[in-house]
């Protein structure tokens, strides 16, 4: 790929497990019946951190309680398509990462939904990139240090882990590996918390992380970062250079978080939770936890314009995964 790698991913980090659904009440009396925000993977993840922190000030937002609903599977397709198929009444919503929306669709096999058109964007509420991380065992504390130890070594010898085929951060890798021309194994995982915890225990050699389950592993110690993968530092890790910075010019790999509605959603159901999502994304409060976990605020467009960008993407990777010839399991 000649192109700079600069593509918009998101991670859905899951843990394993279940979690009973959350109820986060509004401040005000309740204007209809609660809303179900579904989280498209297993609780505890990054995707699943931000869809609660975002639900805690989205239900004063839209006068209704909000429970969060984790439904993990097929890297985030089994909850994104049940959304597509709930009923177009505004009480059950999609916290999908980009991949959800632009990748996965292209990795089924047999009925494929596309998701870009059976969904329909209500707001971006975040943006964010990757964290590289390594055993502290690596002998590399830079990035040039460990291309050069991943060059030195024998092909599939050294491992990235991710949250199995088509997840965010198997993409990210595939994009790094790519952009350095290095080779590295994938090991896939059912949930990237495992596959995350797995560089902690020294049976993986690293991941490409979304901030919030990586920093505290960081900063205790367990994991040694590399690398962010944005186009600049982040507030969390003043310290880290970005991949361009640290001598790979033109890799920006990020991603983002948004709220989706099913298609047939009306239009003026529509414009009122978009309002509502975005005035929530906008609080100082929202923009402090995203800071806390490593994210960034989403820009601020329309829900049009996020659309656009949506098709855009799901254009180039329907593309890129027949390039690449991305296969699920």
């Amino acid at each position: 790929m000649t192109l700079p790698v600069r593509r918009s991913l998101l991670l859905g980090l899951g843990a394993a497990g279940l979690i009973r659904p959350a109820l986060v009440h509004p401040a005000r009396a309740q204007a209809g019946r609660a809303v179900t925000v579904v989280v498209p993977y297993a609780a505890g993840g990054g995707t699943d951190i931000t869809a609660r922190e975002f639900a805690q000030i989205f239900a004063p937002e839209i006068g209704q309680t909000v429970v969060v609903d984790n439904r993990g599977g097929a890297a985030g397709q089994v909850g994104s398509v049940s959304v597509a198929r709930s009923r177009p009444d505004g009480t059950t919503l999609l916290f999908a990462v980009s991949t959800n929306i632009v990748v996965n669709p292209h990795l089924q096999k047999g009925e494929r939904l596309d998701l870009a058109t059976a969904l329909q964007p209500v707001a971006q509420v975040s943006s964010y990139q990757y964290v590289l991380v390594v055993h502290p065992d690596v002998p590399a504390k830079t990035l040039p240090e460990l291309l050069a130890f991943i060059r030195g070594r024998p092909k599939g010898e050294l491992t990235y882990s991710s949250g199995g085929i088509g997840n965010a951060n198997h993409l990210a890798g595939v994009l790094f590996s790519e952009a350095a021309k290095v080779e590295m194994e994938h090991v896939p995982y059912r949930g990237t918390a495992p596959a995350l915890l797995d560089v902690v225990a020294g049976r993986v050699t690293m991941n490409f992380s979304s901030p919030p389950p990586a920093l505290a592993m960081v900063r205790e110690g367990k994991l040694r970062a590399i690398a962010v993968t944005g186009e600049r530092r982040i507030a969390a890790l003043p310290d880290m250079p970005t991949l361009t910075e640290a001598g790979l010019p033109n890799a920006v790999i990020a991603g983002w978080h948004g709220v989706f509605a099913p298609a047939a959603t009306p239009a003026e159901l529509m414009s009122r939770m978009e309002a509502a999502a975005r005035r929530a994304a906008a609080t100082p409060k929202f923009a402090e936890r995203l800071a806390h976990d490593g994210l960034e605020p989403a820009p601020d467009r329309p829900r049009a314009a996020f659309a656009a960008a949506v098709r855009t993407e799901s254009d180039y990777w329907a593309r890129k995964v027949k390039e690449l010839n991305l296969q699920l399991e």
